[in-house]
Parts: C-alpha cells; sequence; structure tokens
C-alpha cells in the first residue's frame, strides 16, 4: 500500500458530539486539569493558517526525549488534520504539558523515522498501536513489520523546546 492509499481511508475528521468529545480535553486543560493526563497528553497552540487565530488541540505523546526535550505526535487523520497543515505554515508555536507551557519547534519527520517511531510505539502499547491502526485504516497483523509499514504512513511531528526556556504562568520555572 503507498501513503497515498493509506491517506485516503483514514478516517473522517470528527463532527458533531464526536467533535464535542475530541474537544472536551481542550477545556481541561484550559481550566488548569492538564495534570490529570500526565506526560501522555499534551495541549498544542497553533495559529490558523487562514483566519491568523490561535487554536488548539489535545495530542497523545507518542514517545518523549527528556534530554533534548522533545516530544513526538502523530497525526491520526493524516496531513489533512488542520493542526498539521497549520504548524507546516507556521513551525513556532507553544505546547502545554500539565501546567508547564513550552516554546516549540514542529520538525516533520521522514516516513523511515516514522517507522521506527511506529515500531517501537508497538513494543510499548501492542494493543494500543493495533487500534491506532485499525481507526487509521492501516493494515497490521501485529508484526513489527507492519507497525514499521503503517508508521510510513503516519505524519510524525518532533516538538523541540528551546532549552532551558519555559514560557511563563502558574507553575512555571
Amino acid at each position: 500500500m503507498t501513503p497515498r492509499d493509506a491517506t485516503s481511508r483514514r478516517p473522517r475528521l470528527p463532527a458533531g458530539w464526536r467533535r464535542l468529545g475530541f474537544r472536551l480535553p481542550i477545556l481541561l486543560f484550559r481550566t488548569g486539569l492538564g495534570p490529570l493526563f500526565g506526560r501522555r497528553l499534551l495541549l498544542l497552540h497553533h495559529t490558523g493558517r487562514l483566519t491568523d487565530l490561535d487554536r488548539r488541540v489535545v495530542l497523545e505523546v507518542v514517545s518523549h526525549d527528556a534530554v533534548n526535550e522533545s516530544w513526538i505526535v502523530a497525526s491520526g487523520f493524516g496531513a489533512r488534520a488542520d493542526w498539521y497543515q497549520n504548524l507546516r505554515h507556521q513551525p513556532k508555536t507553544l505546547m502545554q504539558i500539565g501546567n508547564r507551557l513550552h516554546a516549540v519547534t514542529a520538525y516533520f519527520l521522514p516516513p523511515d523515522e516514522g517507522a521506527d517511531i511506529m515500531a517501537d510505539y508497538a513494543r510499548r502499547h501492542p494493543r494500543t498501536a493495533g487500534r491506532l491502526c485499525v481507526f487509521m485504516g492501516l493494515p497490521s497483523d501485529g508484526s513489527e513489520a507492519s507497525f514499521r509499514e503503517a508508521g510510513r504512513s503516519i505524519p510524525f511531528v518532533r516538538l523541540d523546546t528551546a532549552h532551558g526556556f519555559n514560557v511563563g504562568g502558574p507553575g512555571h520555572a
């Protein structure tokens, strides 16, 4: 399967009550309850490429490198997700883990690196990785090779901080 084939079978963007459900974690972050998610979810701020308005999305942290202060996230809805397209337009932004804000720059990872990331994620979270492949319409038989193939068609983004630079706010250094 080519990455283009995989993208065409991606799930439809949520609408109605599903959209509300996807947006509920944003409200929790905005009311100061971000620590409930631990280090598993982050709130990403992004600027609308057409509206120039501040937008927010909550994303799962696929991996975190504490030494280099970077986080990797994935776009389960493919490259057509608004947050992904907005970061392509303006890669410098803010993200929040718990109640800590970080200035970050987005780097878009190549498919081979995505394969490595997905294989590592599947080793750490095999059941979740399998369910994600089903949700995204990507074939996976549970083998490392199938997760690597799935990872080649998932857009992964690395968010790097400026070392030692945190944005002020509640609970910040």
